[in-house]
C-alpha cells in the first residue's frame, strides 16, 4: 500500500515511538492525526513540525481507554481529512513493579493497564474500521512488546497486557479480513523516556544484545511503516529487538 495521500491516526503520537512514527508516516506522504491523552504540548509540537516541513497533521486529544472519546476523535479526524486509512495503536502505559511483588499488582493497576493497553487498541480499531471498509481497505499496526513474549517486563500486569495485545492482533486480523490488515510490531529495549532514571541500566544492556545497540524510536517507526505498506501480510507478530530475545 502506498502511504502517500493516506490518512493515519497515531495514538500516543507526540512522544517516543509514536512521535517517530508520526514523522515517518508524514515523510512518506501521509496526513497524520497525532493523538494524545495528556502530552498536549508534545503532540502539538509534533504536528507543528510536520506542517512546517510541508506535511499535513493535526493534534487531537482522546483517552483511548474511553470509547466515547475515541469515537469523537475519529469523527473529528474524518471531518478534518475526509477519512482514516491507517491506524497505529501505540498508546500504552505501565507501572514499574518488581515481578515477584504480587501484592503491589493491585486490581486498580490491572484495570488501568488493560483499559489503555488492550481495550484502548480495540476501541480505536473498532472506531476506524467502518471508514477503512468504505475505502475498500486499510491497515492497522499494534505496538506490542517483548514483555508479552518473554513474560518479563516493567511489571507483571504490563507483560500480560502486551501478551493480550499480541492475541488481539490475531483476532482482529481474522475479524476485519479481507478488507483490513492487522499486524503487530514488537519492540525490545528502545531509547525513550520509559528509561528515565534508569539510563545506566539501559547502557549496561546494550553490549549484551547480539547487535550491541539499543533500538532508536526511528528503528521501530520504519518497521511500522513497512508493515502498513505490506499488502500480503496480516496477523503477524514482528519482533524488532537487536537480537534481545534470541
Amino acid at each position: 500500500m502506498e502511504l502517500r495521500n493516506k490518512t493515519a491516526l497515531v495514538t500516543g503520537g507526540g512522544t517516543g515511538i509514536g512521535r517517530a512514527v508520526s514523522f515517518e508516516l508524514a515523510g512518506r506522504g501521509a496526513a497524520v492525526i497525532v493523538n494524545y491523552s495528556r502530552s498536549q504540548a508534545e503532540a502539538e509540537e509534533t504536528a507543528r513540525r510536520i506542517l512546517e516541513e510541508g506535511g499535513r497533521a493535526i493534534a487531537l486529544q482522546a483517552d483511548v481507554s474511553r470509547d466515547d472519546e475515541v469515537r469523537a476523535m475519529v469523527r473529528s479526524a474524518a471531518e478534518h481529512f475526509g477519512t482514516v486509512d491507517l491506524l497505529v495503536n501505540n498508546a500504552s502505559v505501565t507501572r514499574h513493579i518488581p515481578m515477584d511483588d504480587l501484592e503491589s499488582a493491585t486490581g486498580e493497576i490491572w484495570d488501568e493497564l488493560f483499559d489503555v493497553n488492550v481495550k484502548g487498541m480495540f476501541f480505536c480499531a473498532r472506531a476506524v474500521a467502518p471508514f477503512m471498509k468504505r475505502n475498500g481497505g486499510g491497515a492497522i499496526v499494534n505496538v506490542g512488546s517483548i514483555a508479552g513474549r518473554t513474560g518479563l517486563g516493567s511489571s507483571l500486569p504490563y507483560a500480560v497486557s502486551k501478551a493480550a495485545v499480541h492475541g488481539l492482533t490475531k483476532s482482529l486480523a481474522r475479524a476485519l479480513s479481507p478488507d483490513i490488515r492487522v499486524n503487530c510490531v514488537v519492540p525490545g529495549a528502545v531509547a525513550t523516556r520509559w528509561w528515565a532514571g534508569r539510563e545506566e541500566q539501559m547502557r549496561r544492556l546494550a553490549p549484551n544484545l547480539l547487535l550491541q545497540r539499543i533500538s532508536a524510536p526511528e528503528d521501530i517507526a520504519r518497521m511500522i511503516a513497512s508493515a502498513l505498506e505490506q499488502e500480503a501480510m496480516t496477523g503477524q507478530i514482528i519482533t524488532v529487538d537487536s537480537g534481545q530475545t534470541l
